[in-house]
């Protein structure tokens, strides 16, 4: 079990992670990527969790980092009351449900 300091200065690293790999993405994918690849490292020797708001923002299957529109597909499916997430670099589909 780690100390309650250290599980800190992780989920510190993990948003600062993130945060660069938001900024990076523009001019070079594969840094926003190994980012994200990082930060999930740090979550898991540390096991903290990555907050919800970055859930969404890399592909579970590939891990790469995710940015509507850009690298991802999104669709609104109102018979099932989900929304689709499609990754375009390895096809993966996410739904998440939504309350309608």
């Amino acid at each position: 079990m780690k100390p309650d300091w250290q599980k800190e200065i992780a989920r510190e690293r993990v948003d600062i992670l993130f945060e660069e790999a938001e900024k990076n993405f523009p001019e070079n994918k594969k840094r926003a990527d190994r980012y994200v690849e990082l930060a999930r490292k740090i979550a898991m020797r540390y096991r903290v969790k990555i907050p919800k708001r970055y859930k969404r923002r890399f592909c579970e299957e590939c891990y790469s980092y995710i940015k509507p529109g850009v690298n991802c597909q999104v669709e609104v499916d109102s018979d099932e009351k989900t929304v689709k997430w499609k990754c375009e670099e390895c096809g993966y589909v996410k739904r998440y449900p939504y309350e309608g």
